[in-house]
């Protein structure tokens, strides 16, 4: 039998992670979170995590594994999700995704190879690390573009790790990561996606990282800064790397918050892009109109049952 997971999906500050917590105990749930910022121990406002507190004793993994000096990729979310989605069926429990990065649940839910569980080359990543040091991250997408352009065309020229984990696969395997083979689902997934009006979500946007700082962002910041700053893989995620700026005293506080806040709203739009062009969701307005909880409940146990 095709084990059934539920993927909860949309841009960033709709309400996916309190949906889910909602949802795992109407259907005896365990939450995995896609996120590729939150398995970082000790970034909890950055990366926006749900605090024990609020998720009501539903079980939640791939939240703080790894420490702040360590890479993480796609291979090894997929690697840990898919065994994660087998246990929490074997205890007739469903699995729900909950938000994070579109590739990464693609690749999940679709299949796809990237060259073995143990793919990651530390050589490689050393090689990618030195170059970017002395060439720059431009000329290591220059590269990519040049090798697979479809690639580089959805990757900013900024993103390290993106950028990194895409030279390491043709490094690695000699294959362009846009040729990556689907291997067809394992999953019976159904997506719920939560959305809604754009001048709204950039308000929320806005809203969420004032209340960041509040809860103590800039500390946050502080503490990574401690830790090796840039140098850390952890380092590159939005509400991180535009700090740097800060402590190098070339921006002011308050125009590090407005680029946080423009950088989220940017990467708001390419999540919704993101999943509208790849994958089938169904849509809701949930945070606009609460009423559709029943139907998004609805769908669910029609599809789960």
């Amino acid at each position: 039998m095709t084990i059934k997971v539920l993927a909860i999906v949309g841009p960033t500050a709709v309400g996916k992670s309190d949906l889910a917590v909602h949802l795992a105990q109407k259907y005896q749930g365990e939450i995995i979170s896609g996120d590729s910022m939150q398995v970082y121990r000790h970034l909890d406002v950055g990366t926006a995590k749900i605090p024990p507190s609020k998720r009501q004793g539903v079980p939640h993994h791939l939240i703080d594994i790894i420490n702040v000096d360590q890479q993480y990729s796609v291979t090894q979310f997929v690697t840990a999700a898919r065994r994660l989605i087998t246990e929490i069926h074997e205890r007739h429990r469903l699995p729900i995704i909950a938000g994070g990065t579109g590739y990464y649940l693609q690749a999940l839910l679709d299949g796809l190879a990237f060259g073995g569980e143990q793919s990651t080359d530390r050589r490689v990543q050393q090689q990618l690390l030195e170059r970017s040091q002395t060439q720059g991250l431009q000329s290591l997408w220059d590269e990519l573009y040049q090798i697979d352009p479809l690639t580089a065309q959805k990757i900013a020229p900024t993103n390290q790790r993106r950028l990194f984990r895409a030279l390491e696969i043709w490094n690695t395997t000699h294959k362009r990561p846009s040729e990556q083979v689907n291997h067809g689902s394992a999953y019976d997934a159904g997506l719920v996606g939560l959305t809604g009006d754009r001048s709204k979500l950039y308000q929320r946007i806005n809203q969420r990282v004032e209340v960041m700082m509040q809860q103590g962002l800039l500390a946050e910041n502080q503490w990574l800064q401690e830790q090796g700053g840039s140098s850390l893989p952890a380092s590159h995620g939005i509400g991180y790397h535009e700090f740097e700026a800060y402590f190098k005293r070339q921006q002011s506080l308050p125009a590090t918050v407005e680029q946080i806040k423009k950088d989220t709203r940017h990467y708001a739009k390419r999540q919704l892009t993101w999943y509208r062009n790849k994958m089938n969701v169904h849509w809701f307005q949930l945070y606009e109109k609460p009423e559709q909880l029943a139907k998004i409940e609805s769908l669910i146990t029609d599809w789960s049952f």
